[in-house]
């Protein structure tokens, strides 16, 4: 076994053992403190930092999983298949957290280390956020802060919905997206991975930047994306779009009753696929006990398979 190897082996030691420690922790939605972990594999991007962010980068734990936020310095930690059971796939991995914090263990770690396990290479992407207090104290208060409730329709035949917020300013994490992709390009043939067959899923906000990717990146050619339980609403999709596989609870509150994304990308002739499950909520990750959401993990593995992503391409 190589250094590298041996390396990445230790971190994912490391990443196990946080991940445990973080379950056997209160399961509730308390805000806690938390140490920042060690991340030995995780490789700088160097795509610079966040203007105006005063605060350093700190953890803290919430439902017993380990979150960042005030990430002003980009990386990429590689989780790479057992030697002799990777199939050259690749999939960067970016958790969400509402572009304020990183849920790096349900959204990121667990999701990488299983797709390690299926002989994918996997990369966790800890894209740059945008600024929150500095105090955790103060995080909680504005966490905890009441929200407005939803304006009243003026058509009394529709039920209220939600305004729309103003959309955030992806630049920094397109940027992030970006140099994360040709970093794996650089290193394919160190990490085993077939350039024509990298791909990208996240997680809530990182299935927004999955999608803000594929639509408006002009350096990424991704072969294919899995936005879980993102945005759904309609895009302008790309001639180049890759196929799509799309996850989603009917109970999460991001799905509303709304199909665009989907309409979006069969109207322009483009694979996609759909699963609308009866219940998990948000933020699921893998999955969470006695919830139909539980075996999308699965179903996505069957897809990369069936469209033959884990196959080399015959020449």
């Amino acid at each position: 076994m190589t250094d590298k190897r041996r390396s990445l082996a230790k971190s994912s030691i490391l990443v196990a053992l946080l991940i445990f420690s973080a379950s056997v922790m209160a399961q509730d939605g308390t805000i806690y403190p938390l140490q920042t972990p060690a991340e030995p594999n995780a490789i700088p991007l160097g795509t610079g930092g966040v203007a105006n962010q005063p605060a350093p980068e700190t953890w803290f734990r919430q439902w017993g999983d380990p979150m960042a936020r005030n990430i002003t310095t980009a990386t990429l930690t590689p989780f790479l298949p057992k030697p002799g059971t990777a199939n050259g796939a690749a999939v960067i991995v970016a958790p969400g957290g509402g572009f304020r914090w990183l849920s790096m263990g349900n959204e990121g770690w667990e999701v990488a280390e299983a797709l390690a396990k299926q002989g994918i290479a996997a990369f966790v992407l800890k894209y740059r956020l945008h600024p929150t207090p500095t105090s955790l104290e103060d995080f909680k208060a504005w966490m905890n802060r009441p929200r407005p409730a939803p304006a009243a329709s003026s058509d009394s035949s529709k039920s209220a919905t939600p305004a729309p917020p103003p959309p955030l300013d992806l630049s920094n994490q397109l940027a992030d997206a970006e140099a994360a992709y040709a970093l794996i390009l650089k290193h394919a043939k160190e990490w085993g991975v077939d350039t024509a067959r990298i791909g990208m899923i996240g997680f809530s906000a990182g299935a927004g930047l999955t999608m803000h990717a594929t639509l408006h990146s002009k350096n990424m050619k991704l072969a294919f994306i899995g936005p879980i339980y993102g945005g759904m609403g309609p895009v302008e999709v790309p001639k180049n779009a890759p196929p799509m596989f799309n996850v989603i609870a009917s109970d999460d509150f991001l799905f509303r009753g709304q199909f665009g994304v989907i309409d979006s990308w069969f109207k322009a002739g483009i694979p996609v696929e759909f699963h609308l499950y009866q219940n998990g909520g948000h933020g699921f990750g893998l999955g969470n006990p006695d919830r139909t959401s539980n075996r999308w993990f699965d179903a996505f593995m069957h897809w990369l398979d069936v469209n033959r992503f884990l196959k080399a391409k015959s020449s």
